[in-house]
This record gives structure tokens, C-alpha cells and sequence, in this order.
């Protein structure tokens, strides 16, 4: 269906890997696109300075945002071709013996126009600020006893495995587990590109429908477990004034609350002015266990700020978790029927063992769609 003239195009295109301004199809162009275009050159040419090599700090950011602007650009060159198809299917169009294969061609083609203008959208959607930090997640064990602290583990196993898909790294900052392997709590932190940005739409209460592996009756049960999302606050942009701390120590236990060590090795920090506290224990040090603490208060205070800000500015800004009751629920997981409700967007996926294995994609993008918040 290519003409030679067109093919030509094409593969000079690719072989010279010209610039999409150059193209004839550029002054078609959204203006939204060729900003895109314009900013992706720029990072660049900037990116080979040789004095930002030294600039350890300002390098890595200025990696981070070519590796964003680089997928958007390429996601252009595809919108490309695309309308160059488009052009020539339509043209086919006139041709009798080709007509059938070309409306079957300008059918797939539109499709994939659309879905590409809806990722190239959504990269220019305004940006949170703090969406490309690394994130501080935070999974509690809510109504439903052990089988909801089996279901905290399942979210945790879920996120990690999302997160390693996404090369993303995965550190616990801090647990509370029960013997037969769930959580009561855990804590921890995922560092990547536009971490914060994508596990945002995460936070809240999930809900778990299942017969328990102890129930003999074959019964459903409902547990919850509760999710806060957090941005992770760096030291150098969110001072904590040591005379606001309170830093209580203590021998760190192990299931049951049996003692593991006779070293005060565990550290409870309260920020006396909001009542905050955070308590760790997984590290054998002191320093360690500190060291981290601090790592969540800073991003729990963010957090703090943030929506005490909202409420000022008169913003209805509902808190991440509430109670942890059974009716406060963003997502339910029906294990009998396979099926994944998110009731924000009023949408249904199967196939919940592969999304506990870290499938979790195909709802998130579609949060990104919604613009759920």
C-alpha cells in the first residue's frame, strides 16, 4: 500500500534519523508536540556536555528527564508513521480492488492514533511536583485479624513484584510481621524514575473477599488492608528542628513480642509539635533504625504539610486512610469471581493471581486516564 515516494521518506528518515520538524508532516503538527520536540533536542545536547559529566547530582537529573522526553519523542515518531499510513490508506481508498483492504487498514490505524494521543496527553497533563520522587509506602493490616494481615502481605508482594518489573528498587524500612508470614505493618521505599507519580493512585483502603485457607466451612471473608502513598522527603528540603524530637530506645522484638536482642537497638521518634511517631527495629543498630526513622518522618511531615496546605486553600482533599473499615474502600479483590473492582472509575479486571504477581499496569494506566487523585 506504500508508494515508492512514500517508502523513500521512510527509510531516509530512519536511516538519517532526521529530526520530526524536518518532516512534511511537521507543519501538521500540534504545537503542544513540537514544544516536545524542541525540549527533548535541548536535554540532549545538554546531556553531552562534557562539564555536566562532573556534576554527579545535576547529571543524574538531567538523565532521568532525557529518559522521559526520549520515550514521549519516540512515542511522536510513532504518531508519525501512523499519519503517514493513515494518509495513504486514504488515498487507497479510491481504488477499487484495494478499497476493502484499506478501510480494514484506516480501522487499526485510528486506533492506534488515538490510543498514542492519549499517551502523549497524558505526558502533558500538568505534573505534581513531587511526582518523579522516590516513594515512601506505608501497608497496614486493617478489619478481618490474621487473614487481613495475609491480605497486607499480598499488597506488598504485589508492589514489589510491580516495582522489579519496572527496575525499580525495593527497600523495607520497617515490619511487623505475624508467624504464619503476614503483616501487622510494613514499611518501605521504592526508588525510580516517576515512582511517586505512579504508585499515587494506590493509596487508600483495599478490600479482600475469600474463604481463608483456616476457614473449614468454605465461608467468604472480608478483610482490609490500608495503603499510604507518601513522597520521600530529602533532608536538604525538609528541615526537622532536633528540639521538636523526642528519641525513645528500646530492645527490639521478635514474633509474639519475644525479645531478639538485650541492646536497646530500637528507636521510637515522636515529633512533639503534630504528634507524629515512627517506631523501627528491623536494623541491628541504633543509628540504623534512626537513620530510617527519619527517612519516614520527613516524608510523613511532607505529607502533613501538604494537606494541611490543601485545607487552607479550602481544598475537599479526603485523607489517603481512613479507619480501615470495611465500607472505606478505593479497590476490592474478589477471589472467588477473579475479579478486581476499582470503584473509583467503576472498573472490573480478571485474572487477579497474575496482577498479585506485579501486573499491575493495566490498572494504574487507567487511573492516569481518569486523573484519579
Amino acid at each position: 500500500m506504500m508508494n515508492s515516494k512514500s517508502y523513500m521518506v521512510n527509510v531516509f528518515h530512519k536511516r538519517y534519523h532526521l529530526p520530526i520538524s524536518h518532516s512534511p508532516f511537521a507543519k501538521h503538527m500540534n504545537p503542544e508536540y513540537k514544544k516536545i520536540e524542541k525540549k527533548y533536542l535541548e536535554i540532549e545536547k545538554q546531556l553531552n556536555d562534557p562539564a555536566l559529566v562532573s556534576d554527579t547530582s545535576k547529571y543524574q537529573k538531567v538523565s532521568q528527564e532525557f529518559a522521559e522526553y526520549k520515550d514521549v519523542y519516540s512515542t511522536l515518531q510513532r504518531l508519525e508513521t501512523i499519519e503517514k499510513g493513515i494518509t495513504e490508506a486514504q488515498e487507497s481508498l479510491k481504488s477499487k480492488e484495494l478499497k476493502d483492504l484499506a478501510q480494514e487498514e484506516l480501522t487499526r490505524l485510528n486506533l492506534e492514533k488515538e490510543k498514542i494521543e492519549t499517551e502523549i496527553n497524558l505526558f502533558l497533563k500538568p505534573k505534581d511536583p513531587n511526582d518523579k520522587k522516590d516513594v515512601i509506602m506505608e501497608i497496614r493490616a486493617g478489619a478481618g485479624g490474621d487473614e487481613s494481615a495475609l491480605f497486607a502481605a499480598n499488597l506488598f508482594r504485589m508492589y514489589s513484584r510491580y516495582a522489579e518489573n519496572n527496575n525499580w528498587k525495593v527497600n523495607v524500612l520497617s515490619s511487623n510481621q505475624i508467624g504464619i508470614g503476614g503483616f501487622k505493618e510494613v514499611i518501605f521505599e521504592i526508588k525510580g524514575a516517576n515512582a511517586y507519580g505512579t504508585m499515587k493512585y494506590e493509596g487508600g483502603v483495599h478490600r479482600v473477599q475469600r474463604v481463608p485457607e483456616t476457614e473449614k466451612s468454605g465461608r467468604v471473608h472480608t478483610s482490609t488492608a490500608t495503603v499510604a502513598v507518601l513522597p520521600e522527603a530529602e533532608e536538604v528540603e525538609f528541615k526537622i528542628d532536633p528540639e521538636d524530637l523526642r528519641i525513645d530506645t528500646f530492645c527490639a522484638g521478635g514474633h509474639g513480642g519475644q525479645g531478639v536482642n538485650t541492646t536497646k537497638s530500637a528507636v521510637r521518634i515522636t515529633h512533639i509539635p503534630t504528634n507524629i511517631v515512627v517506631s523501627c527495629q528491623d536494623e541491628r543498630s541504633q543509628l540504623q533504625n534512626k537513620t530510617r526513622g527519619m527517612t519516614i518522618l520527613r516524608s510523613r511531615l511532607l505529607a502533613y504539610d501538604e494537606e494541611k496546605r490543601m485545607s487552607e486553600i479550602g481544598g475537599d482533599r479526603k485523607a489517603q486512610v481512613g479507619m480501615g473499615m470495611r465500607s472505606e474502600k478505593i479497590r476490592t479483590y474478589n477471589i472467588p469471581q477473579d475479579r478486581i473492582t476499582d470503584h473509583r472509575i467503576k472498573q472490573n479486571w480478571n485474572n487477579i493471581s497474575t496482577i498479585f504477581e506485579g501486573d499491575l499496569e493495566q490498572i494504574i494506566s487507567k487511573l492516569k486516564e481518569a486523573n484519579i487523585e
